[in-house]
């Protein structure tokens, strides 16, 4: 949604799904896996807007949705790309927000070839490097945006990180306003979409296409002047080798349709934990600074040479440098001058991938000798466990700090290798330090949930023993390192030295303030005052933020996170309910909520509009824009930053300020989305003669073999997660009234699977892949039903990941079974849609 939109995160917020006129939940079952949430979802229904839910099996969402649609696992973007395609078929796009709000009138460089033109690729591919060349993808008269990825699992400079925004070298390309010119974008979006047919649709993902029409025809009649229809989804779309292209395509339906800054409308990423946004926004990933700042390049070696690579001409990401500048104050306080590049030499480097699934690899190889895992349980909880357990056997040592004692601390003793013979304890070389955490009851501090809106929670019990929380952890290990540092001459541990490191720890545990980092991440200036928001950033040193779309949340000296004033006492879009990034917007791009004149597109959906009396923009939000600029301003020769945006540009965080159909930069694999396969797949691909994503991360590695014949592996298998276990399982098969309701591992399979290969309701299977064999409690159900699929029945398994060897219920991972494949854009695993064979087993002997 960055390259779309401009920011990685939800653009609307939960409360506003109940304006929806109509609901598309997709990629996620958000009635089990998000109830709270869900109740907004129920809300629109209530007053009348089909809620549709497209998914391989009926759930509970199915079940209070207005019809359900049963898919292929893998299949998302043709079923969706169907629906760019209808809508461009019967015209039903909105002409008058997509005109002036959008790069439809883009024209795209002589150069570019299309999917259409070359058989599933795009013009630029380089076989040997494995990447695209971007230049061929640029607008006309355009230099090129991005230099090219030199492979798979590069860390190439095109930034797809997925919040920052698009960049252009000309925020004013060559337009043609009468969108009739062969290569405008919106041209080149119809000829993409061409094949998307019905017919098309039902033969890649099993969907009638009656059904289908019928999904399309009501996602087009409930979109508008008058009309608004929302998109939900979560890691059901994510974990795929096409997941950011699938988010993609849903981003194309909603700006064609004009549902992007408007109430009802939107797209709502569902985050899987309470913080999982807040992980990105201040991140737990190795290519990002807090606020999405990219980190750090090779070849970046001063920061002037940073920000001339980074710094947009045109919207928000202008001003990188008082975000940046103002952060490396946060970090370094008096020590970071600008004599000294504001310690800019002293942020680590970017010089290959070092995501996850490429680190487990250097663990194999011998090149990791310690890891953390915080919070984390790969043996479980990753694709391809059993690789993972192997990967950590090779490390000196490994700190885990988790609340129970997870498989990850206890692979090298009690793993599926250990059980079945293949390793033995004694041979394991890795030292494992267990280092129990704190709960959230036990310490202060955020959450920022699904729809960028940061939740204060305040500690109501001391933790017991030898628990400790995060924020303790990592301040007193910098305490203790530090002390150690503190006569050392190597100019390198001048960076650690020098860090800021005051967080006021006090009490019997020595605890760090929460607040107090709450108050270095919004920021102040050189007197010591609380910023009221980033606007106020500067790039001469004289601010310090420590992340800068957080800015504000520390307004006033006041924890405006704290805040919980009942929604009897105020607005319904509840303003003063916590603090949501940025500057407390919760619906994001508002002023596409008002039409280029700035009124509203119509009463019934009235949000954000100009008042031309009070000249500035009002709302029911804060309206995400310059409050004073006039919708009918210009920008003037050499403006820059918010001034080169016109009135009329709602997206402030792209460099031309327009929601992106096509995307010439900060994507590795395609500017416009196709479909193509799982790297596992039992279907070819009717659409091109590229199979699957052809910059899909590989891993060939003899633990991680993949399955080629799809004879031996003819079944299509997908993870999910349940009511009543989370994730990995540790927080609740260690809960026994959790167990007792969800007590074993289990596949659930049609009634004609079953028959097929002769298992047994409460039987007991065998799931097969080259990986292995994991085992598991059938359950045969009619919630997963077989499908019609290039003329052939496809049968599909689905399997909840929750379980693993140790807790109160204990059972086979199920992401054992899947492979290490990812997209190449976030390096996230496919592990919703894979190939395998399923057989009768009998009962497994779990530890």
């Amino acid at each position: 949604m960055g390259t779309s939109f401009g920011r990685g995160g939800a653009t609307t917020f939960l409360q506003d799904l109940q304006h929806s006129d109509c609901i598309l939940v997709m990629g996620s079952n958000m009635a089990e896996n998000h109830p709270v949430g869900f109740q907004w979802v129920m809300e629109a229904k209530l007053k009348g807007a089909p809620v549709i839910h497209v998914d391989p099996r009926f759930t509970r969402t199915s079940a209070n949705a207005s019809f359900h649609v049963p898919i292929r696992a893998g299949s998302d973007i043709a079923f969706l790309g169907g629906i760019v395609h209808h809508i461009l078929e019967t015209d039903s796009w909105f002409k008058d927000y997509v005109l002036p709000y959008t790069n439809a009138a883009n024209i795209v460089g002589e150069k570019f070839r299309d999917t259409e033109d070359l058989d599933g690729l795009f013009s630029g591919w380089d076989p040997a490097k494995e990447g695209y060349d971007t230049a061929s993808w640029q607008f006309a008269g355009m230099a090129k945006a991005n230099s090219a990825p030199e492979g798979q699992g590069s860390a190439a400079k095109a930034e797809p990180s997925g919040g920052l925004g698009g960049g252009l070298a000309d925020a004013e390309p060559e337009r043609d306003e009468t969108l009739q010119h062969p290569r405008c974008v919106f041209q080149l979006l119809k000829r993409h979409f061409s094949r998307y047919t019905p017919e098309m649709v039902e033969e890649l993902t099993g969907v009638p296409r009656e059904r289908f029409v019928q999904v399309a025809e009501l996602l087009c009649a409930n979109s508008g002047r008058e009309r608004t229809s929302a998109i939900v989804y979560s890691v059901g779309w994510t974990q795929h080798t096409v997941g950011v292209q699938l988010i993609r395509t849903a981003a194309i339906i909603q700006l064609l349709l004009g549902n992007i800054g408007r109430p009802g409308g939107g797209i709502m990423a569902l985050r899987g934990h309470a913080s999982i946004q807040g992980s990105t926004d201040i991140p737990t990933l190795y290519d990002l600074l807090p606020g999405y700042i990219p980190m750090p390049h090779a070849e970046d070696q001063d920061l002037q040479t940073y920000l001339d690579g980074h710094v947009k001409s045109g919207g928000g990401w202008a001003r990188l440098d008082s975000y940046l500048i103002s952060l490396l104050k946060a970090y370094w306080g008096e020590a970071a001058t600008p004599e000294n590049d504001m310690n800019y030499g002293r942020l680590p480097r970017i010089d290959k991938d070092h995501s996850t699934y490429r680190t487990a690899i250097a663990m194999l190889e011998g090149n990791v000798k310690g890891y953390f895992l915080p919070g984390e349980n790969p043996a479980v909880g990753s694709a391809n466990g059993k690789l993972q357990r192997a990967a950590m056997a090779q490390l000196d040592w490994l700190v885990v700090r988790d609340l129970f004692l997870i498989e990850s601390a206890t692979f090298w003793q009690d793993g599926p290798e250990v059980a079945g013979g293949q390793t033995r304890p004694e041979d394991c070389k890795t030292e494992v330090f267990f280092l129990p955490a704190a709960a959230h009851t036990e310490k202060s501090g955020s959450f920022t949930n699904t729809q960028r809106l940061v939740q204060w929670h305040h500690q109501a019990i001391e933790p017991p023993g030898d628990c400790r929380s995060e924020l303790w952890f990592y301040y007193h290990l910098g305490r203790v390192i530090r002390e150690k540092l503190a006569a050392a001459k190597d100019p390198r541990d001048r960076g650690i030295l020098e860090l800021t490191w005051d967080y006021g720890a006090s009490g019997p545990k020595a605890e760090p303030s929460a607040e107090a980092v709450l108050r270095e991440i919004n920021g102040w200036d050189q007197r010591g005052r609380p910023l009221s928001g980033f606007a106020e950033l500067k790039a001469d040193g004289s601010t310090a933020c420590g992340c800068w779309i957080y800015s504000g949340i520390y307004a006033d000296g006041v924890n405006q996170a704290a805040r919980k004033k009942p929604g009897s006492e105020q607005s319904w879009v509840a303003p003063e309910w916590a603090w949501a990034w940025p500057a407390n917007r919760r619906q994001l791009y508002n002023r596409a909520s008002a039409d280029p004149a700035g009124n509203p597109w119509s009463e019934r959906k009235r949000y954000v509009w100009w008042d031309a009396e009070r000249a500035e923009w009002q709302g029911d939000d804060v309206p995400d824009f310059n409050r004073t600029k006039e919708p009918q301003y210009q920008p003037g020769e050499g403006a820059s930053g918010d001034a080169a945006l016109s009135g009329d540009a709602p997206f402030i965080m792209q460099g031309d300020g327009r929601g992106w159909l096509y995307a010439p930069s900060a994507v590795l694999d395609a500017p416009l989305p196709p479909h193509y396969e799982p790297h596992e797949s039992p279907v070819r691909n009717r659409l091109y003669e590229q199979e699957a994503n052809p910059m899909r991360e590989i891993y060939n590695h003899p633990l991680n073999p993949y399955n080629e014949d799809p004879e031996k592996y003819p079944f299509v298998m997908t993870t999910y997660r349940l009511t009543e276990h989370h994730t990995a399982g540790a927080m609740s098969r260690n809960v026994p009234v959790l167990s007792e309701l969800q007590p074993e591992f289990f596949c659930e399979i049609s009634p004609e699977l079953a028959e097929l290969r002769g298992l047994e309701q409460g039987g007991y299977a065998a799931i097969i892949t080259a990986r292995g064999r994991i085992h598991a409690r059938v359950m045969v159900t009619d919630r997963i039903a077989p499908l019609q699929v290039a003329g052939k029945t496809l049968h599909q398994v689905g399997l909840p990941y929750h379980w693993g060897q140790r807790g109160l219920t204990r059972g086979d991972s199920a992401n054992d079974a899947f492979p290490i494949v990812l997209d190449p854009n976030v390096h996230i695993q496919e592990v919703k849609a894979a190939t395998c064979d399923i057989r009768a087993a009998e009962r497994p002997k779990w530890p």
